[in-house]
């Protein structure tokens, strides 16, 4: 089992409920508008692969990709920042989870057997949206994912998708 966290839209904000749930992963995977001093902390804990977002502008971003495409086990993620500049089909490129951020609304979500993950904002809150993280586990072709918000633990169950990528 390989264990993924997933964080997004932390513009330059690390809260430290973040810090302590990514605790424990493997890797770790940021979809943009990080912010500067976040990534080094973040490393602290695991590997970290980040894309640029729309608001990475400084000259510490500049060696950022804007999309990545990452292998853990079995399953391909492909990471970007803002969903709606997708290019590539998913299917067709054997991507099985679509990572981005931008939206700053956590969301899992199937679509023509890709599972589509945003892990929402984990940065300064922002309108009425949640601030949350993303676990993925992944086992063989199996991913299971669930959203984290960072300021109701232990609250109600926050949404789930398991998905068998065979």
């Amino acid at each position: 089992m390989i264990r993924i966290g997933l964080i997004s839209d932390t513009h330059g904000l690390l809260r430290s409920e973040a810090v302590d749930v990514l605790r424990g992963s493997d890797f770790i995977v940021h979809a943009g508008d990080i912010g500067e001093n976040v990534l080094e902390p973040l490393s602290t804990i695991a590997p970290v692969t980040a894309v640029r977002g729309n608001n990475d502008r400084a000259a510490w971003a500049e060696r950022l990709s804007e999309t990545e495409q990452l292998r853990f086990g079995e399953i391909t993620l492909h990471v970007l920042h803002d969903l709606a500049q997708l290019a590539i089909d998913p299917n067709a490129a054997g991507v099985d989870v679509v990572v981005s951020g931008h939206s700053h609304r956590p969301k899992i979500e199937r679509r023509s057997g890709v599972l589509y993950v945003n892990p929402g904002s984990a940065g300064p809150v922002r309108f009425s949206l949640p601030v949350s993280v993303a676990l993925m586990q992944v086992t063989g072709r199996d991913v299971e994912v669930r959203i984290v918000e960072l300021e109701s633990l232990g609250s109600a169950a926050s949404p789930s998708a398991r998905r068998s990528a065979a």
